[in-house]
C-alpha cells in the first residue's frame, strides 16, 4: 500500500484536484507540499494535529513538508469559518507566535539539512506593491466567482470586510510564490479552504501555463480535526504549559465511543492492520481504545515518559485511593488567601479549571464541584489555608478533571 493510499485508508482525503497524478507524486516521494498556520495563538492546538500529523506521513514517505506561517496573513485574518472579524495582532505578537509554532513543529516534522523547510509569507507578502499586485494578481480572480466562495458565505450575512476579502488572494498568491521559488507543486488544507486552494492553482495556471503542475488535496481537517481543538472550557494546546501533559492525556481518554477509533485511525501511526482488528471492539474494549489514542497522542506531543506519568496517574485515579504525583498541581500564595481561607470560586479561577467566576458559580450550583470526595453545596463556601498545607486539596471537576491545590 502506498501511502496515498493509506491517507484514503485513514479517512483524511476528502478531494483532489487530479488523482491519478497526486497519487503518482505522492506515492513515489516527489511531492514538496505545503500547509499554511496561521499564528492566531501563541501555540498550536489539538485541532492542528491533522496536519501535523499528515505532514510527518507525507515525510517519512520522502516527500518534502513546506511549513508555511502566516506572518503575512495573520495582519489579515481568515474569515473562513468565522462569524465576526479576527482581532488584528501586532507585528511582534505575530514573530513571537511562529517562533512558537516551530518549536512545537520540531516534535513532527524533521528540520534537518535537506528536509523540511519552514517559510513566512510576511517575507513576500509585506513587500508587495499594491498597483503591481492588482495588475499581476488581481486580474485573474473573477468577483463573482469569489463572493460564491464557501469561505466568504457566513460573513457575507453579518458584513464581510474588504480586508478579509481579499484573504483568498492572499492565500492563492502564497502558491503561486512557493511554486516558483520553492518548488512547490502540492497543497494541502481543510475542507473549508478548498476555494482559497482552487485559487491558487487557477492562478498558477493561468500565469505560468496549463502545463504548470499545481496540485491541491482537501483533508478532513477542519470539519473533524480543528473541532478537536476546543472544548467547554476553551483550547486544548500543544504547550505543556497552557495544558498539562496529563490534561492533555485525560482529553483523548475522554473522547466519545464514536469517535475513538475514528481518532486512533486519523491520528495515530498505528499499523491499519491493528486498527482493523480494533474496529471489532466494542462495550468496555473501547476503554481500553480510549487509553491507547491517549498514550499514543500524548507521547507524540510530550514525550514517551510524559505519556507515562500521565497514564499512571490517570490509573490511579480512577482507581483505588488515587495517586496525586502527576497530577496537575496549582501552588497558591498568602495572597490568594483572605480571612484565613479561599472562596470556591476564586479557586477554581485561581486554578484554571473555570475561565471566569460566572462559570465557576454555574458549576457549583450545577452539583459539579468535588473538593475532597465532598461535593460543593453552595457558592459561599470558602477552604481554611490550612487546608492546603502538606498534600494540598484535591478538587474535581465532573467526572474525570482532577487538579490539586497547595500552598508553599
Amino acid at each position: 500500500m502506498g501511502i496515498y493510499e493509506e491517507l484514503q485508508a485513514r479517512g483524511l482525503i476528502a478531494q483532489v484536484t487530479n488523482e491519478p497524478e497526486i497519487r503518482e507524486m505522492v506515492n513515489n516521494g516527489k511531492a514538496t507540499f505545503y500547509i499554511g498556520f496561521d499564528p492566531t495563538a501563541d501555540s498550536l492546538h489539538v485541532g492542528h494535529f491533522m496536519a501535523l500529523c499528515l505532514m510527518k506521513r507525507l515525510q517519512m514517505a520522502g516527500n518534502r513538508p513546506v511549513v508555511l506561517v502566516g506572518g503575512g496573513t495573520g495582519y489579515i485574518g481568515d474569515p473562513s469559518g468565522r462569524s465576526d472579524m479576527r482581532s488584528m495582532m501586532t507585528p511582534e505578537t505575530i514573530q513571537h507566535n511562529c517562533d512558537c509554532f516551530k518549536k512545537q513543529m520540531e516534535r513532527f516534522i524533521d528540520f534537518g539539512e535537506g528536509k523540511a523547510i519552514m517559510v513566512n509569507n510576511a517575507d513576500w507578502l509585506l513587500k508587495l506593491n499594491y498597483i503591481e499586485l492588482l495588475r499581476e494578481v488581481g486580474a485573474c480572480f473573477s468577483v463573482n466567482n469569489m463572493l460564491r466562495a464557501e469561505c466568504y458565505k457566513q460573513r457575507m450575512e453579518k458584513g464581510l470586510s474588504f480586508l478579509e476579502f481579499n484573504y483568498m488572494i492572499m492565500q492563492s498568491y502564497d502558491f503561486y510564490y512557493l511554486f516558483q521559488h520553492y518548488g512547490c507543486n502540492m497543497q494541502f488544507g481543510g475542507d473549508d479552504q478548498w476555494s482559497n486552494m482552487l485559487g491558487g492553482t487557477e492562478l498558477i495556471r493561468r500565469k505560468l501555463g496549463k502545463d504548470a503542475h499545481a496540485m491541491t488535496i482537501t483533508l478532513l481537517m477542519n470539519s473533524e480535526g480543528k473541532k478537536m481543538g476546543k472544548t467547554a472550557s476553551g483550547a486544548v494546546w500543544l504547550d505543556p504549559n497552557k495544558t498539562s501533559p496529563y490534561d492533555f492525556y485525560q482529553y483523548w481518554r475522554n473522547v466519545g465511543d464514536a469517535d475513538v477509533l475514528k481518532c486512533i485511525r486519523m491520528l495515530t501511526f498505528l499499523p491499519l492492520e491493528q486498527i482493523d482488528e480494533m474496529d471489532k471492539w466494542e462495550g468496555s474494549q473501547l476503554n481500553r481504545a480510549k487509553e491507547i489514542l491517549a498514550y499514543e497522542l500524548t507521547a507524540l506531543v510530550h514525550g514517551e515518559e510524559e505519556a507515562k506519568k500521565a497514564e499512571n496517574a490517570a490509573k490511579a485515579l480512577f482507581g483505588a485511593g488515587g495517586d496525586s504525583a502527576n497530577m496537575p498541581t496549582t501552588v497558591l500564595a498568602d495572597a490568594d488567601f483572605e480571612n484565613g481561607g479561599i472562596n470556591i470560586l476564586s479557586l477554581l479561577v485561581a486554578t484554571g479549571l473555570c475561565p471566569s467566576r460566572g462559570e465557576a458559580r454555574r458549576l457549583v450550583q450545577q452539583g459539579g464541584i468535588v473538593v475532597d470526595e465532598k461535593k460543593v453545596e453552595s457558592i459561599d463556601e470558602s477552604i481554611p489555608q490550612e487546608k492546603f498545607a502538606g498534600d494540598g486539596i484535591i478538587i474535581r471537576k465532573g467526572k474525570k478533571v482532577f487538579h490539586k491545590a497547595v500552598t508553599k
